[in-house]
């Protein structure tokens, strides 16, 4: 199954929803990081809800979703755009053997980033208490937004690399059984397997979770890995250091490297390829 975000909603309820499958860009992540299975299918999740949401923007932008605590996950952070363009890494030290979304992280908090091309940058922060982290994230939901939100994730990196996910959210209602249509809905979506939320096709799965409800699909959009470094970036980044610091590099080291924490690339940069940084201080 290609990687894809498909909206849909109901056509009887003021509810919308998402799907989103991710599978190859979960591998292209992961491929060059060492992460455990437990590291590696909290990164997958995040990179399924960080989908989930940039499908909630209204507006040209970016998006990131970021995890931060006091456990061996001290960090895990996915970076998206409107474009469903994405990227993401992930720091750890420490034993993660074994250990549940809560251990992993420990106390910390789950922060929301929304920088609009035109417009004020947002930020939505709340404290990482639930037990994983489709919970935290319907808390933010709860907390900053004041939107009732199911949200459904999965994520295994045992043999082949594979995420999905599912969100469900209310829309502005006026209908007094709104409530008990999104409990009902919510509660069919609990029922999904993580199988079935793999491999089968989405027009296939809603019709078995919703099919006594009038469900409307619409195209879906590509979901792809995109890191933006470049050797001209890491030039660009040089070029803000003072040219002696630079040759003082050079002569300690004689080169420099630089890696890139998403993609794992690496850098290398030589005398030669610096010259352009360098000619001031060379004259």
């Amino acid at each position: 199954m290609s990687d894809q975000l498909q909206r849909f909603i109901f056509d009887d309820y003021q509810i919308r929803g998402e799907i989103a499958h991710a599978h190859n860009s979960f591998s292209e992540i992961i491929k060059n990081h060492n992460y455990s299975p437990e590291i590696a299918n909290i990164v997958g999740e995040l990179l399924i809800a960080t989908s989930l949401l940039t499908a909630t923007l209204k507006f040209a932008g970016k998006i990131a979703v970021q995890l931060q605590g006091d456990g061996p996950l001290n960090l895990a952070v996915i970076n998206a755009n409107q474009d469903q363009e994405l990227r993401g890494t992930a720091r750890v030290e420490g034993e993660t053997k074994g250990l549940s979304f809560k251990q992993l992280i420990g106390k910390g908090h789950l922060m929301i980033t929304v920088t609009p091309d035109n417009g004020e940058r947002y930020q939505g922060i709340v404290e990482l208490q639930k037990e994983s982290l489709s919970e935290c994230l319907e808390d933010y939901f709860a907390q900053s937004e004041q939107l009732p939100t199911r949200i459904i994730l999965h994520a295994s990196n045992i043999d082949t690399p594979q995420a999905a996910g599912l969100l469900l959210q209310t829309l502005p209602a006026v209908d007094e059984d709104h409530d008990d249509q999104f409990q009902h809905v919510s509660a069919l979506a609990s029922t999904v397997k993580e199988d079935e939320l793999y491999t089968l096709e989405n027009n296939e799965l809603l019709h078995r979770l919703y099919h006594q409800e009038t469900v409307r699909l619409f195209d879906p959009t590509p979901i792809t890995f995109k890191c933006s470094c470049s050797k001209e970036r890491c030039l660009s980044s040089l070029a803000s250091i003072a040219p002696e610091e630079i040759l003082d590099m050079l002569k300690e080291n004689g080169a420099i490297d630089m890696h890139c924490e998403y993609c794992a690339t690496d850098y290398h940069f030589e005398v030669d390829d610096l010259k352009i940084l360098l000619t001031d201080t060379q004259h």
